[in-house]
């Protein structure tokens, strides 16, 4: 007789900084109220995630109803990655009026490869797109490499 998949009771998402995840938080609140183990969830986090340290990403957390655990790390936010391609601290605080940075073309598609598996998109083309309206929502110019 086959295995029945276990079914999650509930799904929790944050966002962390990678490699550093610790039961302060937003982390040791959200898992608690859940009953699952902090500790081990941090320890299970910070190993998968040590290579991209210092870059905050996205996690999906399944909890069982035996308190049990799985976690799903997605691709950083794109607004992360566009501060970084343009070497900003924070984003505009009056994006469409304020320009504070610049990436180029080739960036937005480096960012946009990256992002494909977590885009609603298959096209490449539209999700350049997508990666250049979170661009300009954060005040940051994308410029042709030929002008």
């Amino acid at each position: 007789m086959a295995k029945k998949k276990k079914k999650p009771t509930t799904q929790i998402k944050l966002q962390i900084p990678a490699g550093s995840a610790n039961p302060a938080p937003p982390v040791g609140p959200a898992l608690g109220q859940h009953g699952v183990n902090i500790m081990q969830f941090c320890k299970a986090f910070n190993e998968a995630t040590k290579q991209k340290e210092g870059i905050i990403l996205p996690v999906v957390i399944s909890v069982y109803e035996d308190r049990s655990f799985d976690f799903i790390v997605k691709s950083p936010p794109a607004s992360v990655l566009l501060k970084r391609a343009a070497n900003l601290a924070k984003a505009s605080g009056t994006a469409g009026k304020e320009i504070i940075g610049e990436v180029t073309k080739k960036q937005v598609l480096e960012i946009a490869k990256e992002k494909m598996a977590d885009l609603n998109t298959v096209d490449m083309k539209e999700a350049v797109k997508i990666i250049e309206g979170t661009a300009r929502s954060c005040g940051i110019n994308v410029k042709d490499e030929s002008q």
